[in-house]
């Protein structure tokens, strides 16, 4: 069969992102369930991004790269054409920009543009295939299956207390691992790529789907949602922010990724944003992974690299905490990016300049706290280079200097400077806590676990603190191999060189100044610098078996990493937990047999009484003139996510609280049914608030009640 002409391929391209595009507008304005969010979704992730691959001619190594660029690409220009969209209200008056009329139109006008400068490319039409062969589709389509089991688990699991398919799917992807891992069928190496996204997938589902209510895993999530809720509710994205006087809120809706970006998802498929969140922000983020063993394939082996994706995807908090920080779940992606694009040998000079500014721009509208990080980094290995006297042609000075003024810019001058001041706030509190640098106490309880100094409830702990401890101590050996090894970057090149250099000299710091961990969260961090030190655990495995063996011996190394990696694996994600029956944070399984005040407080879990109460609240008073006054728990959670009600206008109760005319209680099902009140240093029964009697119970459903002060 003759090849089709570059003019035949191009044509291809262009008519299949014509029709994309024409049944996306569609089932977007005649509303079509189900079509409109999975076609929409699919049009607005990856059909931007694709055109400016074809566009710029950027070389790509595979389906993995193109999907990973694509992503990021399309991500970064709907936060870009939605800020441009958003303008219309101040320069023309345009009351909610944020809307359909607008958006829509914008978006497909940008691809257009793009479809037509690649057609009018003359000499340069030719274009890298978009077709795909796999040598085994079975092996494939086994893989494929791997997350809607997960996705099954994850419902039977939540709505019926069952967690066998769970189980099962966490079984099924460490035989995976193990067998990828040993294999010597190139089937499966050509696969790494799939098996990381699957396992990725998968993982973040039997989270996240556990129930299609707010879940917050002891996050930030309902602060994120209140930010969203508001600019979808305007339609408009207010640069001052809502409420200037306050920080936590100011903070996250500076960042676009958890503001702008949803309400485009939310309202062009017409989806509510919690389950934008639910469902399309896992979904993104499993590239994070992907994304990394494509950067780390460069400077280690691929099987490596897949070690290394995968010890990354196993540590709790890629499918727990972060499933509560969309912020850090996007702006990970723009990081993996940022590195890629920084540390590759790609001489299309155009290409790269345009990917550095999108992603740098994604990056510091994504999240505040990795930005900073991603400066610091870069702007000590750049003044290592220069002290040295070896000036990189990876990272220059004049790109150091446009992401400081990019990410101080948009600090300084969106939601009043909050981040800016919660920046010199961090720093402060920091520099204030330097007194109790002898004291231990003055770490976070996770530094001292991870430095053995808390004793372990059970044996089962002390068992997964083992595993722990054998992945940093392998990381550790790792990293004393490469830089007395490679202590030219030979191996990793300068640039990465440093960074996990850097990287280790900031964990090192994590531990030993007090205050620093806490700024962001030990676990967050951890989760961060495994970007950058993951592929030290395999080299530590390595080093080890070379050293007591004198000589390389592949077989030996892989079964020493399994041996740590998969318990490892099974100890984190509450596996071994479960089946033993102890104490265990893993909501997806242990969730039937987790109180309803652990399971609402400690992971923010909302039921839909609690979701009733809040709406009705937030419906049917006038707030702020009516004052309102909860536990500590719901003032955060559904009177945030769910009612949209600032917390600014929410009092927390106590025995001595003292009412207003008009003021309004409201009592979640922790209240209600568990006859527990949870203050802001205390806990009483409800028996103790005694001035409930002398008021009008206006609403109830079982499980929230609400109370008014009437005179």
């Amino acid at each position: 069969m003759a090849r089709p002409t570059v003019d035949q391929q191009l044509g291809e391209f262009l008519l299949i992102t014509l029709f994309l595009q024409f049944i996306a507008s569609i089932t977007m304005f005649i509303d079509v369930p189900v079509a409109k969010q999975i076609i929409g979704f699919v049009y607005l992730t990856f059909v931007p991004g694709i055109t400016v691959i074809k566009l710029l001619k950027m070389k790509m190594s595979g389906l993995a790269e193109t999907l990973l660029f694509a992503a990021g690409l399309s991500i970064a220009l709907l936060m870009l054409i939605g800020l441009f969209v958003n303008q219309l209200n101040p320069l023309f008056y345009v009351q909610k920009p944020l809307s359909i009329t607008f958006l829509l139109p914008a978006i497909n006008t940008f691809v257009l543009i793009c479809m037509i400068a690649v057609y009018l490319g003359g000499e340069n039409k030719r274009v890298q295939s978009f077709v795909f062969r796999f040598e085994n589709p079975i092996i494939v389509l086994l893989f494929l299956c791997i997350p809607p089991l997960s996705v099954v688990g994850a419902i039977t699991s939540g709505a019926y207390g069952d967690n066998r398919i769970s189980l099962f799917t966490l079984i099924i992807i460490a035989i995976i691992f193990a067998v990828a891992l040993f294999s010597k069928k190139t089937i499966f190496s050509k696969l790494y790529p799939l098996i990381i996204l699957v396992i990725a997938l998968s993982l973040l589902y039997y989270a996240a789907l556990i129930s299609n209510k707010l879940i917050h895993f002891g996050s930030d999530l309902p602060g994120e949602v209140f930010v969203q809720k508001i600019v979808e509710r305007d339609g408009y994205w207010n640069p001052k922010g809502p409420y200037p006087e306050s920080e936590s809120v100011g903070r996250s809706h500076a960042m676009l990724s958890v503001t702008l970006l949803p309400t485009i998802y939310s309202v062009l498929l017409n989806l509510d944003s919690i389950l934008v969140f639910k469902f399309f922000y896992p979904l993104i983020f499993a590239l994070v992974p992907l994304g990394l063993f494509i950067l780390w394939k460069n400077f280690v082996s691929e099987k490596f690299a897949f070690i290394s994706a995968f010890l990354f995807a196993s540590f709790q908090p890629f499918y727990g905490e972060l499933l509560g920080l969309n912020k850090q779940m996007l702006a990970e992606i723009f990081l993996v990016l940022l590195l890629t694009v920084l540390l590759s040998k790609d001489k299309n000079k155009l290409a790269r300049n345009f990917c550095l500014l999108l992603f740098s721009f994604g990056l510091v509208v994504s999240h505040y706290g990795l930005a900073e990080i991603f400066f610091f980094f870069a702007t000590f290995m750049l003044i290592f280079l220069l002290i040295r006297k070896q000036p990189s042609k990876k990272i220059s000075v004049t790109f150091v200097f446009f992401f400081f003024a990019l990410m101080f810019t948009w600090y300084i001058f969106t939601s009043s400077s909050t981040v800016f001041d919660t920046f010199l706030s961090f720093g402060q509190r920091v520099y204030n806590e330097l007194s109790d640098f002898f004291n231990l106490q003055s770490r976070e309880p996770e530094v001292l676990r991870g430095l053995g100094l808390e004793p372990p409830p059970t044996i089962w702990n002390l068992m997964s603190r083992v595993f722990a401890y054998l992945t940093e101590f392998l990381i550790f050996i790792g990293f004393l191999w490469v830089a007395i090894k490679d202590r030219r970057g030979n191996r990793f090149g300068r640039e990465f060189f440093l960074l996990i250099f850097i990287a280790m000299m900031f964990l090192f710091a994590l531990i030993i100044v007090p205050g620093l961990s806490s700024t962001m969260g030990m676990t967050r961090l951890y989760n961060m610098l495994l970007l950058f030190i993951a592929p030290l655990c395999a080299i530590g495995a390595y080093a080890i078996i070379k050293f007591v063996l004198k000589r390389e011996d592949e077989f030996k190394t892989l079964l020493l990493l399994l041996m740590v990696i998969v318990p490892y694996f099974l100890f984190q994600t509450g596996f071994v937990y479960e089946v033993t029956q102890t104490y265990s944070w893993s909501v997806p399984l242990s969730k039937y047999r987790m109180g309803q005040q652990r399971l609402y407080s400690e992971f923010g879990y909302i039921d839909a009484h609690s979701i009733s109460g809040a709406q009705w609240l937030s419906g049917n008073m006038k707030i702020p003139f009516s004052q309102i006054h909860s536990d500590r728990y719901s003032r955060v959670n559904e009177l945030r996510a769910y009612g949209v009600i600032y917390t600014g206008y929410i009092n927390v109760l106590s025995n001595a609280t003292l009412l207003r005319s008009s003021d309004v209680v409201y009592l979640n099902p922790l209240n209600v049914i568990g006859k527990v009140m949870v203050g802001w240093r205390y806990s009483w029964n409800i028996s103790d608030l005694e001035f409930l009697h002398n008021m009008n119970k206006i609403y109830s459903n079982g499980g929230s009640d609400i109370y008014k002060n009437t005179p």
